[in-house]
């Protein structure tokens, strides 16, 4: 309450608890049936509507704001997430300029985005709501005025039915009514005109809003789109020059390093061995006339293999054994499982001889010995077969 010396007299403050004590008498009178009220159903309905209009409005704009936080979080999001990777591009790698200017476009669009939204969806529907609250007000003022109308009507009423009819007082009775009544219909007129027009204002204020929104919304994800694809072509360029990278290191560590051997398959099958006739079979099988002519065979077949041994081995100074043809290294282990096998360790040097009979040779399969073995015995009693794929050639 106003207090008394601060632009309220002593008169006014009187008037007004006088004006409030009267209003409230007529209410508990109307309520107990004992005074008629004035009733507007068509106004009630409009009043209904108000508030309804004024609730939507005011969730849609308690809504519109939580989106705009929403959006202030994702664009602090990103712009953290562009960041980060901004700091780790190394100077050196492909789109170094291009990753530095697509990071402020991202963060300038996302800026564009929430101001558009601000200026243009926000504000209108901040404008719009700004008319409730003295709509609000009249309307709180029209129902006062009506109830100060209905007082004033049912006074002037008994005081025509009185025994005692005071003209002065009827008279009075009578002004003040009409002053009422008049109050009463000027804010009455007014809200009958606002009230529908403001109720049908609600569907423009819906349009703009959500339309407005939709279309930043479009231009947004669309520029959007095309950042992310400049992104993503920057990305897929980064791994192709990291790629190209590995397969210059690559090159370049084959070329330096010495060359891994790759793990061959199983050694070839042999087929099983083949029983070979003692020197008395062989013996018994020969003719007596082809014996000399056997023998001059034998010579000249060994004749033509020392030969070739002697040719293979470019003229031998007499330190490698008889038949050799070249050395091999052993680059995986091999374990024997027969007993004319040589049985192989990586780094094993082996003597490649020719077999003593070309026949018996397998497809896949040297014979040869230990080089440490002739070097310390000069024998080559303890040749063996191998699998040739298990060796590398020196």
């Amino acid at each position: 309450m106003a207090e008394i010396g601060k632009g309220v007299t002593a008169g006014k403050l009187a008037i007004s608890v006088q004006k409030r004590l009267t209003r409230a008498q007529e209410k508990v009178m109307q309520k107990l049936g004992k005074a008629d009220e004035t009733r507007d159903v068509a106004f009630e309905e409009m009043v209904a509507n108000f508030n309804k209009q004024m609730t939507e409005g005011s969730k849609l704009q308690k809504d519109l704001k939580a989106y705009l936080v929403a959006v202030k979080t994702m664009h602090d999001a990103s712009r953290r997430l562009q960041d980060c990777l901004a700091d780790m591009y190394e100077p050196d790698w492909f789109g170094k300029e291009e990753m530095d200017a697509l990071t402020e476009d991202t963060d300038t669009l996302w800026l564009d985005y929430h101001q558009s939204i601000t200026d243009k969806s926000l504000t209108s529907l901040d404008s719009y709501l700004t008319q409730f609250p003295d709509i609000k007000a009249r309307i709180a003022k029209r129902d006062r005025k009506m109830v100060d109308f209905d007082s004033a009507r049912h006074h002037f009423s008994s005081l025509q039915k009185g025994k005692k009819k005071d003209e002065a007082k009827i008279a009075k009775a009578e002004e003040e009514l009409g002053r009422a009544q008049k109050i009463f219909e000027e804010l009455n007129v007014e809200l009958q005109d606002e009230l529908p027009s403001l109720w049908d204002n609600r569907v423009g204020v819906y349009v703009n809003t959500f339309q407005g929104l939709a279309g930043h919304q479009e231009k947004f994800h669309g520029e959007m789109n095309k950042l992310s694809q400049n992104l993503n072509d920057i990305m897929s360029k980064l791994e192709e020059q990291r790629e190209q990278n590995e397969e210059t290191n690559h090159s370049e560590s084959a070329s330096s390093a010495p060359k891994v051997v790759q793990r061959p398959g199983p050694p070839p099958s042999r087929p099983p061995p083949r029983p070979m006739p003692s020197p008395d079979q062989r013996q018994q099988r020969v003719d007596p006339v082809e014996d000399e002519a056997s023998v001059s065979d034998v010579n000249t077949e060994s004749s033509t293999t020392t030969t070739q041994q002697s040719e293979v081995t470019n003229g031998s100074d007499g330190d490698l054994p008889p038949g050799f043809l070249y050395k091999v290294k052993a680059v995986h282990e091999y374990a024997a499982t027969d007993g004319d096998e040589l049985e192989l360790k990586i780094g094993d040097d082996v003597l490649v001889l020719a077999f003593d009979n070309p026949d018996e040779q397998d497809d896949g399969w040297l014979v040869g010995v230990q080089e440490s073995h002739w070097v310390q015995n000069k024998d080559i009693s303890a040749k063996g077969v191998f699998p040739e794929n298990f060796t590398q050639k020196v």
